[in-house]
């Protein structure tokens, strides 16, 4: 069980810090699987994912990945969202209604993203949003995270895209805010939900430690184009999957 724990660590981390989004739904799917209630799985997730996180969003941070100016909004809101969503998943029951609704959006929007940049010949003039949809992004995408165990990076990073930001920056970016939402969020359910089950932490942190600084390197190196399309293709995937199991 160990070793099935970390290398689903190492792998979702590589693809989290590689494309922004994957390690929260993939492990908490993997917990689900393996008999976790929703809470007790997306607690401990949000604890092994604070410190993995640290050290991917350290690792694109020294990778210039990073803009500032979509962190800072992000985090500030993102920590607010996350809060609420915690006291939500905790206090009330069937949370895991929501989970279609935001897979079948996150699945059109993954298919706008594949389209655009697969579009050839296609330029894109890169900008950073504004605050106005940088606040309520970020609140809305860690609430979600926190109800169902996942979902900070893929609904933030293909959104920042949909923003005409670049594809790396709003990787990057996303990886950095991720620690504070998901430290946020381990401590609310640390205070409501003291029940943290460190068989799992530790295994998820080992393999998540591993693959951090592979991952932002590898986003720096990949084309743009490549990642567009790549962000577009896994979060179909990850929202048919999701999709599927709820139907």
């Amino acid at each position: 069980m160990f070793l099935i724990i970390l290398l689903a660590g190492l792998v979702t981390q590589l693809v989290a810090g590689t494309l922004g989004m994957g390690f929260g739904v993939t492990t908490t799917s993997l917990l689900l699987t393996l008999g976790f209630s929703t809470a007790l799985a997306s607690a401990a997730v949000h604890t092994a994912e604070t410190l993995t996180s640290f050290m991917s969003g350290m690792s694109h941070l020294l990778a210039g990945n990073v803009e500032k100016k979509i962190v800072i909004p992000l985090t500030f809101s993102g920590m607010a969202g996350g809060v609420t969503g915690v006291y939500v998943s905790v206090n009330l029951q069937h949370t895991e209604i929501v989970k279609p609704f935001v897979a079948f959006f996150l699945l059109i929007m993954g298919g706008l993203i594949a389209y655009r940049f697969a579009t050839k010949n296609h330029e894109f003039e890169h900008c950073n949003p504004g605050r106005k949809k940088l606040v309520p992004l970020g609140f809305v995408a860690a609430l979600i995270d926190a109800l169902c165990g996942g979902g900070w990076g893929p609904i933030a990073t293909p959104t920042l895209i949909m923003f005409n930001s670049h594809p790396r920056k709003a990787i990057g970016s996303v990886n950095l805010s991720s620690f504070f939402i998901t430290a946020t969020i381990a401590v609310s359910f640390f205070v409501m939900l003291p029940k943290i089950d460190w068989r799992v932490v530790v295994p998820l942190v080992i393999g998540g430690a591993i693959s951090a600084p592979f991952a932002a390197h590898l986003t720096k190196k990949l084309p743009i184009k490549v990642l567009g399309i790549s962000v577009g293709a896994l979060i179909m995937i990850l929202s048919i999957r999701t999709i599927f199991i709820s139907l």
